[in-house]
């Protein structure tokens, strides 16, 4: 993709990838300013960058939302352009060796929370909370978290009405199991609660360094989430090692 995208931003390195498509680090011909292009083949199976487009233009001007610059079709290519990012909460974990001191958990639990309440408070889950998630921003935003990721939301909420979605179950587990909410496993149709559950769970694995749930073997995809789910449900809050 040799010509500018959009009429202005020009293509530089791979700097990602993910089931979406593969993320390049770009650049702003008329303002020199870099920004992240995420690309997705207009013949994947299961296209979201259109609908990932339009959920961050209903929560552009939130704190820690990253800014849509363009979206539209380039050749085989849905194209999004947005804000350049920096590491996310995961990268950092590891970085300091995979640990974080009570204080730093509960200066990012601050920020986490307001993160998926703004989210909720526009009429949408997020539903894959989890902390590759959460990236830092950069320059004089860099120690602003953003939430990022929006393939999997869901409206569960009228915003006129505020009708609420239907209690449904037998629901295939959206997300990512690590960090699902107990209902996610067992098919309960995910609500505001879960994405705050799943927080939960990301606040202990930073705290603990893991989650007791974690490197289960199983023969199939299947079978390891069910050794999951059975996993938090016998897994006391008490337990010193999940205490806080």
């Amino acid at each position: 993709m040799d010509h500018l995208i959009g009429g202005k931003f020009k293509l530089g390195r791979k700097i990602g990838s993910g089931s979406f498509g593969e993320l390049y680090l770009g650049i702003n011909v008329q303002s020199g300013e870099e920004v992240a292009v995420k690309l997705e083949s207009v013949k994947t199976k299961h296209p979201q960058l259109h609908y990932e487009s339009k959920l961050y233009m209903l929560l552009q001007g939130g704190t820690g939302i990253p800014h849509l610059k363009w979206f539209g079709v380039e050749g085989d290519y849905n194209v999004m352009v947005i804000d350049l990012l920096g590491p996310s909460l995961e990268d950092l974990f590891t970085y300091c060796s995979r640990k974080f001191s009570l204080k730093t958990v509960l200066m990012l639990a601050d920020q986490l929370l307001n993160r998926v309440e703004y989210t909720h408070s526009r009429g949408f889950l997020h539903r894959d909370i989890k902390p590759d998630n959460f990236l830092m921003g950069l320059g004089r935003k860099a120690n602003q978290v953003y939430i990022i990721d929006y393939g999997l939301a869901k409206k569960y909420r009228d915003l006129q009405t505020h009708k609420h979605i239907p209690y449904r179950e037998n629901k295939n587990l959206t997300g990512t199991a690590r960090y699902a909410s107990v209902n996610t496993h067992l098919g309960v149709e995910q609500s505001r609660r879960d994405d705050l559950e799943s927080l939960g769970y990301v606040l202990m694995y930073f705290l603990r360094g893991s989650l007791p749930w974690q490197g289960l073997k199983a023969g199939t995809k299947k079978q390891k989430y069910d050794k999951i789910s059975e996993k938090k449900l016998l897994t006391p809050i008490e337990v010193p090692s999940l205490a806080f």
